[in-house]
């Protein structure tokens, strides 16, 4: 690897750290659970290991693992970092995958929806910005590797999507925007359920629309 690819590398992998630190301190990560990723300039990625506390994390342990899913080295990687490789097949501008297990996007999950094709509606505008539809992925029990291939199928059209009975996977061309996205979309499961039954006005399908026109995906 070339020293710039080096330094490039090293930042990334701090950058790691430091997300998962905050992601456990704002409390959207617990124990173990939960995984993050970015995607190197030769397509293999960084992912955080097996077993790990997001809260925890160290630069040199942390996984790298080949595009066809070998582990090159670091720790063990999570055992759904092939999920991961799913959404940057599918998403070649993506260069981080958010996956946690946050207590409102979870409950989400668990809900039976009418409409599985996008499971919170469009309560704000950054919402439909930094995360618009979200479909709701069938279950499976998790490192079930048919899971990557349902994963592979949303990515195509979304940048996020909801795990049923799990939590939400999110793509971004950084992390920071990936998690920001992330953010935005718990956000957003805190008010369906703040409001609930209660009469709402999500914006309109024109609102959207023209969110959509000024802010593409």
């Amino acid at each position: 690897m070339s020293r710039t690819g080096d330094i490039n590398e090293a930042a990334l992998r701090a950058e790691i750290v430091r997300t998962g630190a905050l992601l456990y301190a704002r409390g959207l990560a617990h124990g173990s659970a939960g995984n993050l990723s970015v995607r190197l300039d030769d397509g293999s990625i960084l992912v955080t290991p097996t077993n790990s506390s997001l809260g925890s994390l160290t630069p040199e342990r942390l996984s790298r693992v080949s595009v066809d899913g070998r582990h090159l080295d670091g720790d063990p990687p999570s055992k759904e970092a092939f999920f991961h490789l799913a959404v940057y097949e599918e998403r070649p501008a993506a260069r981080a995958v958010v996956h946690l297990h946050s207590t409102h996007a979870v409950a989400v999950s668990c809900l039976c929806h009418a409409d599985s094709s996008n499971v919170l509606p469009p309560l704000t505008a950054y919402h439909v910005m930094r995360v618009g539809r979200l479909p709701l992925v069938p279950y499976f029990r998790p490192g079930d590797r048919a899971l990557a291939e349902a994963v592979r199928g949303f990515a195509r059209g979304h940048k996020a999507m909801l795990l049923a009975n799990h939590g939400p996977i999110v793509a971004g061309a950084t992390l920071q925007e990936a998690v920001q996205a992330y953010e935005e979309l718990e956000e957003t499961a805190k008010l369906f359920f703040l409001i609930g039954n209660r009469p709402a006005a999500p914006l309109t399908c024109e609102a959207v629309e023209d969110l959509q026109r000024h802010f593409p995906s």
